[in-house]
């Protein structure tokens, strides 16, 4: 093991260590053998993760795993639900959670207005709670996300620097989420894409709003672009703004469904179909958030509010996550103001942004295999990572 590894499970079975010593709620305070110490430590940090869905890859295939790993490593234990894009399903299992004993919840919400009960029934309960990766507008949860201001400005700074003026169209994900409605815009608007519409160097094709995607699914994008590509009738498309990588595989089925060809477009996650797309000239950038290294302070975290840390002194480990997506303000909670106006503790990781030019990084961070990556990627036209 290396020194680095070494010194991340030393830190991070720390933060359990004191987890299993102290009076977090529902453990044993009595324990004077180091049997009943361990059934104290794994009744007394208990992490609940609510799942809103696995239908989109990452959270299955990368979010999870790190999370569950980190609790684990620590001497945790970890008990889950997945909502299938069902808001009450995931009411439901928010309770189920509770009554299996969850000293800590960590929500990945399908609405964030939907889920509010949830979150009262947990401060009820004196049960602190994460909002992983999207947003719950309330002062007592923990956020923990990536930059999404600073993701959408890296999607449109692509597209824009590919494509400085023309017709573009705006696809977004869910209407209610924070991210589709309001810090991913504000990042295109960062990158100067509000700037180039008031001077009239891009058009708008679908309105300066967009056209929202509910539950950021797939064929409800490729309906949605399919709609659009019928109405533009013989204006060209010449760039394409979409929020996330399920949104944008629709957006690419909508295009090959119509024989369209593919303008330069956008998404984010590192989806391995979509970095595939982007080897394959069908996507031109796709932003990263290294979901791995969000699972891992989610586990990191949710160890510390077991052992009673107070949500503004949570801190990561440090060498626990990469130090290219560590937040830019340091590995302690720091306030985030909510587009409400409501002030509350978060770690905010940055992302990073790939184009056929620097798909090896997706590779080396084990997001994908070289063969899934350039799968049928002709020779001719392959980038450097498929060579």
């Amino acid at each position: 093991m290396s020194n680095r590894k070494l010194a991340v499970v030393t830190a991070v079975a720390a933060v359990m260590l004191a987890a299993c010593t102290s009076a977090s709620p529902g453990a044993s305070s009595g324990a004077s053998s180091g049997a009943s110490t361990a059934a104290s430590a794994s009744a007394g940090c208990v992490v609940g993760v609510s799942w809103n869905n696995f239908q989109q890859p990452r959270w299955a295939a990368h979010d999870e795993p790190n999370l569950k790993k980190t609790v684990e490593d620590g001497g945790g234990s970890y008990i889950s639900a997945d909502a299938n894009l069902s808001s009450e399903q995931q009411l439901t299992d928010v309770d189920t959670l509770i009554s299996q004993g969850a000293q800590v919840l960590v929500l990945l919400a399908q609405s964030n207005t939907a889920i509010l009960p949830a979150l009262q029934k947990a401060k009820d309960a004196g049960i602190p709670v994460i909002a992983y990766d999207r947003l719950i507008e309330d002062p007592s949860v923990l956020y923990i996300t990536f930059d999404n201001v600073l993701v959408g400005k890296a999607e449109a700074t692509a597209i824009l620097a590919k494509v400085p003026t023309g017709n573009y169209v705006l696809i977004k994900g869910d209407p209610g989420d924070a991210n589709a409605s309001t810090f991913l815009p504000k990042g295109w608007d960062d990158a100067g894409l509000k700037d180039k519409v008031a001077s009239g160097d891009i058009t708008l094709l679908n309105g300066p709003d967009g056209t929202f995607t509910v539950a950021w699914t797939t064929t409800t994008a490729q309906a949605n672009m399919e709609a659009i590509i019928d109405k533009a009738d013989n204006t060209p498309i010449d760039a394409i703004l979409a929020e996330n990588d399920s949104t944008a595989l629709g957006v690419v089925g909508a295009l090959t469904s119509k024989s369209y060809g593919f303008p330069p477009l956008s998404g984010q996650d590192g989806d391995p179909a979509n970095l595939n797309n982007v080897a394959l000239g069908k996507q031109y950038v796709d932003v990263f958030k290294q979901a791995n290294e969000l699972g891992k302070a989610a586990g990191a975290a949710a160890l510390a509010l077991c052992n009673g840390t107070a949500m503004a002194d949570v801190a990561l480990p440090d060498g626990l996550i990469d130090a290219s997506v560590a937040p830019v303000a340091g590995l302690s909670a720091q306030d985030f103001t909510t587009p409400n106006g409501t002030t509350v503790k978060s770690l905010i990781l940055q992302p990073t942004p790939l184009t056929a030019d620097n798909l090896q990084v997706a590779i080396d961070a084990g997001q994908i295999s070289k063969a899934d990556l350039c799968k049928d990627v002709p020779a001719a036209t392959a980038p450097a990572a498929c060579k």
